[in-house]
């Protein structure tokens, strides 16, 4: 989830950023502040950093130090007690939204679509691992429905359980994404590990849809493929999409989330990544140890706002450590990893400062 209002709400400022209109730099901070909603909203619980799969587009196969930790579904349970869900009433208001300002429509099915109508509602339980490797998944799925919330991580589906995926299912779980980057399973390997494969994949997913279509399962089961500017990239992806043909998922090609370390940076098609970044006022994310750090992308948990182990959610988000990272946003601190290590811009990139202070607002 991310807050729906916040990102709505801001989008006039947005809009004037981007324009090139000059604001005083406190003025700003204050509109930003003003604007974000006091009480805590959760993007993503990563409650495992484990896995089995060596990505060659994953920080984690060749950047990540932090030790492994699967969550305890203790702290799980706590996080979840101290949210809530979107009201009905911001949801549409958010789908009203979308429709004007991205002309995107509910029924599409596109990488964009995914970002605006499905992440908002959702809790991510992925991070730097891989969830099906977690035991405990059926029960956080469970708690999720029990709340209220949607639940939804992204996974290799070479770890699929049927046992332990079908409960999941049954227990309620809303998305469940399988990411398959060629129906070649020595080029497979190649991507993602040896512990990687297509062929075997492929005849789980079938089974799962099978026996989808015979009970009342409502998960939708999300087929991608990551764009790594391969020069036969697309020919694959029209062979996915073709093994897919006639079943029921929700199928699309997804740019690649973070290339700032790739020597062959080739942009993306997000909305997501292509406005300056808004996290620091609408969303926070939990790593499996109970750390609340920056952001999702944070994979060695270089900037720890807080403990959920040891502070309310409230504290962490509202507290000095969060403010002051607000703060390094807009000015750009260099101490901070996301000045050099991100593809996202921040809201600092759009500030200019006046020369002459006077009303406060614009130049």
């Amino acid at each position: 989830m991310f807050d729906i209002n916040f990102y709505r709400k801001i989008e006039p400022l947005r809009v004037r950023l981007e324009k090139g209109e000059v604001f005083e730099k406190e003025w700003l901070l204050d509109q930003l502040e003003s604007t974000r909603d006091k009480r805590p909203i959760i993007y993503n619980v990563e409650t495992t950093n484990a896995c089995n799969m060596r990505c060659e587009m994953c920080p984690r196969t060749t950047m990540m130090t932090r030790k492994i930790v699967t969550m305890k579904p203790e702290l799980f349970k706590k996080i979840v007690d101290q949210i809530e869900p979107h009201k009905q009433e911001d949801w549409k208001l958010w789908e009203d939204f979308v429709i004007s300002r991205y002309g995107i429509l509910p029924a599409e099915m596109s990488e964009n679509h995914f970002f605006l109508y499905i992440i908002p509602k959702v809790i991510q339980l992925h991070g730097y691992g891989d969830p099906l490797l977690d035991k405990n998944m059926p029960l956080y799925a469970k708690l999720l429905k029990e709340k209220g919330f949607q639940s939804y991580f992204s996974c290799n589906p070479s770890n699929i359980d049927m046992e332990r995926t079908t409960i999941m299912f049954e227990n309620g779980l809303d998305y469940i994404k399988y990411s398959i980057e060629t129906i070649d399973d020595i080029l497979h390997k190649k991507i993602r590990g040896k512990a990687s494969n297509f062929t075997d994949s492929y005849k789980k997913i079938l089974k799962l849809l099978d026996q989808k279509s015979r009970t009342n399962f409502n998960t939708t089961i999300i087929i991608t493929m990551l764009d790594l500017h391969r020069p036969d990239q697309e020919e694959d992806f029209e062979k996915l999409k073709k093994a897919f043909e006639g079943c029921d998922v929700y199928l699309y090609f997804k740019s690649e989330d973070q290339q700032w370390y790739r020597k062959d940076y080739h942009g993306t098609t997000s909305v997501h990544w292509s406005e300056f970044c808004k996290h620091p006022w609408m969303s926070m994310t939990i790593k499996s140890d109970g750390e609340a750090t920056m952001c999702m992308e944070d994979f060695n948990n270089e900037i720890i706002l807080g403990n959920t182990r040891t502070e309310s959610l409230s504290d962490i988000w509202n507290g000095e450590k969060y403010q002051q990272f607000r703060r390094d946003h807009v000015e750009l601190n260099k101490d901070i990893k996301c000045v050099m290590q991100c593809d996202m811009s921040m809201v600092g990139h759009y500030f200019k400062p006046k020369k002459k202070a006077d009303s406060g607002r614009t130049a």
